[in-house]
């Protein structure tokens, strides 16, 4: 991306040059007519130079964007590669050694979850290039929200605390309906729960909360993790943008889940907000109005 700014940049010198040198050269032989010479050439200049800085700032977003779509590419990598080589090992484990039955019902459990993480991702990225493409229809209907967060809450559920896993506590006010796109909303669901997972201390309580006050629907997802710095906080749902720097960050991801919270959120008119937990952490606020 550096060639077209020098080449831009080039050009742009090339062009105030030349338009110096022939207002000069205007001045020289008209001296009587130097005002309305002067006026037009600041009337060009300023042109040129919005002109400039919307380009300049074109061309920076463009970077940024292939920067993010690089670092994109190698999470998903990552992201196949790990449940794909852990379902490879239990599988292999089950086929060479004599496993009693507990045991194998432990590791084909294990391969489950690596599945149910696999489809996530997929599914993930299949609606956010749908969403892009203005491809999804979102068809709606009529169902249960709280069957929906109470499903969700049960497969992302780890009742055994060790050093990778979390506890989610979960107050569900029973027999909320919406009207929505069912698959759609999942996915947002599935997304706040597991993006505020990722971002706890093993063994943090995730807390969500699912009730109806004045008309309205409220899902609160809260986490007692790092924390989202405040000039952080409206560019989360950026598509492929991911929280912290490339150097420090060491959570896995692809930068979509929030971006397709946000989008599917806007596609059914309700509202999404992120405030500071206390003391730490963040609290995502769903409001279906």
């Amino acid at each position: 991306m550096k060639k077209p700014f020098v080449i831009f940049y080039g050009l742009l010198l090339y062009a105030f040059a030349e338009l110096l040198w022939w207002g000069y050269m205007l001045v020289s032989l008209q001296p009587q007519r130097s005002g309305m010479i002067l006026s037009e050439g600041l009337m060009f200049v300023s042109v040129l130079s919005c002109g400039a800085f919307l380009f300049h700032k074109s061309l920076n977003k463009e970077r940024k964007l292939q920067h993010q779509k690089k670092n994109f590419l190698l999470s998903v990598t990552h992201e196949l590669k790990s449940p794909l080589a852990s379902i490879k090992l239990y599988l292999e484990t089950i086929q060479k050694r004599n496993l009693n039955k507990d045991q194998i019902m432990d590791f084909t459990g294990k391969c489950l979850l690596d599945i149910d993480r696999l489809n996530d991702m997929v599914e993930n990225m299949l609606l956010a290039a749908k969403i892009e493409n203005q491809s999804y229809t979102f068809p709606k209907q009529q169902f249960n929200l709280s069957a929906l967060v109470d499903s969700v809450v049960n497969r992302l559920q780890i009742n055994k605390c060790d050093l990778t896993q979390q506890l989610i506590n979960a107050e569900i006010e029973p027999k909320i309906e919406v009207s929505g796109d069912k698959f759609a909303l999942t996915s947002v669901v599935t997304n706040l729960i597991e993006n505020a997972i990722k971002y706890s201390s093993p063994c943090a309580t995730v807390d969500v909360k699912l009730y109806t006050k004045s008309n309205k629907v409220y899902l609160e997802v809260a986490d007692h993790g790092i924390g989202i710095a405040d000039e952080e906080k409206n560019r989360i749902f950026d598509r492929f943008y991911r929280v912290g720097s490339e150097e420090t960050r060491n959570t896995k991801g692809t930068g979509l889940g929030l971006y397709i919270v946000k989008q599917v959120l806007d596609k059914h008119q309700a509202s999404i907000q992120v405030r500071d937990n206390r003391p730490e952490g963040s609290v995502f606020e769903v409001v279906f109005g």
